[in-house]
């Protein structure tokens, strides 16, 4: 059957929001897309795409000062503050915007993945004992507190350095840096934009898992679709035991954004932009308030890339602990760690022209291809890993970063299945019980702080992750190199 409505289909994977697409928001505020949005989809999931109305958000963004190319939404887009979640957008960096929206609340919000030389055939057997000295080891749930005391000088110096200040604490291994995004410290952090409330809030949360849909997998190979490139990112066969870490930036993120919001408001009537959506609030990039919000951002990226460097250092220790035998005979390496939300000074190849744009990234991962001078050099024939995690039931995978990623989509691609139900909904139509032994019927074992988040981050709350993940290949903006499936999940 034919594809019938507003949005025009470009082929089986893409489908185009024209120009000429108004939302009721654009024709009362009498403004208009300045670019085409570009979904990434197929038929079916579209379906559901519209009727959360994230299709309108994708068009409020293109309406944006200079924004350019497309206003893009990855196949996992659901409706969400601002831009819609899994949105990517481009602006001019001279007479473009930054937005908050583009990035959300939870800054830096992200994926770390360690492999071993375990085989699951060891240690699903022991599942729910390594589960629950993980859990005992790592702080997690709402408002959770780490296990380290922090000062406001030394949450200045994580926001300044990211990663590399865990490192230099003792907190994971050196050769971690080198397979983080940006290496685990966003340059030109200026921890004086960020306000005392954010560090206050920030001080007792480091090294934190938190809730809503962050955890801790332990994972099995599944499936390799390409051999070589499993081997460069050290896989080498199936039944091969991961750990994926899933987290962000905490009530310091948060706080930025919050803060940040509220100042690029106050400002508004100074810069006159015409805003469809009081939460797509921006600044004209090169005003104060756009890079005060840019510089105190690149901190709640630092504080994530800090969050997770810690998490992974315990993983270890708990493993080897549990084990008996050292992380590094254990071969827990780290893969790599990708950022989801957060928006960067990049360079791209525009109608022929290569432009510097500021790169608004919301629930999307960047997909850089083979050759870049950002993809660790290890990988760089390969392409940047990209991980797009399940949730506890679903499987997870790892792509790759292809060219077509750089020339269509700003080298971004999706970053997980994404929502089809909202938490409400998924407490009403999801029962607990049914959550539980499906998942002991597929041999999976759950340990969760908060149990409400069992139905809230069902796999039945999220689209289909297989069906997500084909399309990215499909389209060609990722390519699929490795399934994972669960053993065991920590909530929080």
């Amino acid at each position: 059957m034919a594809w019938e409505g507003p949005i025009d289909q470009i082929d089986e994977h893409r489908f185009q929001i024209p120009t000429s697409y108004q939302s009721r928001a654009m024709k009362e505020r009498g403004v208009h897309m300045r670019v085409p949005g570009l979904i990434f989809s197929d038929a079916n999931m579209l379906k559901a795409v519209i009727r959360d109305n994230s299709p309108d958000q994708v068009a409020h963004v293109a309406t944006l000062p200079g924004i350019v190319g497309n206003s893009i939404a990855m196949p996992d887009i659901h409706h969400g503050y601002g831009f819609a979640i899994g949105g990517v957008a481009a602006f001019d960096a001279v007479e473009g915007v930054i937005s908050p929206g583009g990035v959300g609340y939870d800054i830096n919000c992200g994926v770390r993945l360690l492999r071993t030389d375990l085989s699951a055939d060891n240690v699903r057997p022991r599942i729910e004992k390594l589960i629950h000295n993980l859990f005992s080891s790592i702080p997690t749930g709402v408002g959770s507190h780490g296990r380290m005391k922090l000062s406001i000088e030394q949450v200045e110096a994580v926001l300044e350095n990211g990663s590399r200040w865990a490192v230099e604490q003792g907190y994971g291994w050196p050769e971690d840096i080198e397979v983080t995004e940006e290496q685990g410290c966003f340059a030109g952090a200026n921890p004086s934009k960020v306000s005392h409330n954010a560090k206050r809030r920030g001080a007792p949360q480091l090294g934190t898992l938190g809730a809503g849909n962050h955890f801790i997998e332990v994972q099995e190979v599944a499936e390799i679709f390409d051999k070589t490139a499993a081997a460069a990112y050290g896989i080498n066969h199936r039944g091969q035991v991961l750990v994926m870490v899933h987290t962000g930036s905490r009530g310091c993120g948060h706080q930025i954004c919050t803060d940040s919001l509220e100042m690029m408001r106050r400002a508004a009537s100074k810069f006159d932009l015409p805003i469809v959506d009081k939460e797509l609030t921006s600044a004209p990039a090169q005003s104060d308030e756009a890079q005060d919000y840019f510089s105190a951002m690149k901190c709640g990226a630092n504080f994530a890339w800090a969050n997770r460097q810690l998490i992974v250092h315990w993983v270890r220790e708990s493993f080897a602990q549990f084990f008996g035998d050292s992380a590094e005979n254990l071969g827990m390496h780290q893969i790599y760690d990708v950022a989801h939300n957060i928006a960067k000074l990049e360079e791209h190849l525009v109608e022929g022209q290569m432009r510097r744009v500021y790169v608004h990234r919301k629930g999307a991962t960047r997909s850089f291809g083979p050759g870049h001078a950002d993809v660790p050099e290890k990988y760089r024939e390969i392409g940047q890993p990209v991980l797009i995690p399940g949730d506890m039931g679903s499987s997870s995978y790892l792509l790759a970063g292809t060219a077509q990623s750089m020339r269509e989509s700003f080298g971004s691609s999706c970053h997980g299945a994404g929502r089809a139900l909202s938490r409400h909904a998924a407490l009403k139509k999801i029962e607990k019980r049914r959550v539980l032994q499906d998942l002991h019927e597929n041999g999976i074992y759950l340990r969760a702080k908060n149990k409400r988040l069992i139905c809230e981050e069902a796999p039945g709350a999220y689209k289909n992750i297989d069906d997500v993940v084909s399309v990215a290949d499909g389209s060609g903006i990722a390519r699929q190199i490795v399934r994972l499936r669960p053993l065991g999940v920590i909530k929080g």
